[in-house]
């Protein structure tokens, strides 16, 4: 997954993909205008991004994630997608909104954000998981903060 200016989106092709909820910023997902934006540790690079899809809520992921946040999001189109801000995907990862369109909930885990705070690395230091399933809309949860990039983030 390609990174810019600290981040990657989901978001749906015929946004907004919010629901009305609060926006919280969690140092790792901040949702704002139908758009979840992604917070990484590098500056500009790729991301190793694995999504996938589940009928109801899965276990989260273990000790390995340094940063678990769950949010919703509303999907008008049914097509739900993890986006580069600038460049497109090397390869297509799976639509997030895989029952069509509607509400889901999605559980975003990270690791490495550490490793190369504003730098572009040649190499994959940061790895992301996106857990999703349909979920009628809930406030963000925070499972997990232990990183030190994301409590940069959270205080800005």
């Amino acid at each position: 997954m390609p990174v810019q200016y600290h981040q990657f989106q989901i978001s749906d092709e015929d946004g907004p993909a919010d629901p009305d909820l609060p926006r919280e910023h969690t140092g790792l997902v901040e949702v704002q205008d139908g758009i979840a934006t992604i917070h990484t540790g590098i500056h500009a690079g790729d991301v190793d991004v694995t999504v996938t899809c589940h009928t109801q809520a899965p276990q989260p992921g273990n000790e390995v994630w340094e940063e678990i946040v769950e949010v919703s999001l509303h999907s008008v189109s049914g097509e739900l997608r993890v986006r580069g801000l600038m460049d497109d995907l090397d390869e297509e990862l799976p639509v997030l909104s895989f029952a069509g369109p509607g509400d889901y909930r999605l559980r975003v885990h990270a690791r490495g954000r550490d490793t190369a705070i504003d730098l572009a690395p040649e190499e994959v230091t940061e790895w992301y998981l996106v857990q999703v399933w349909p979920a009628p809309a809930q406030d963000v949860a925070v499972l997990r903060q232990t990183g030190t990039y994301g409590a940069s983030v959270r205080t800005r």
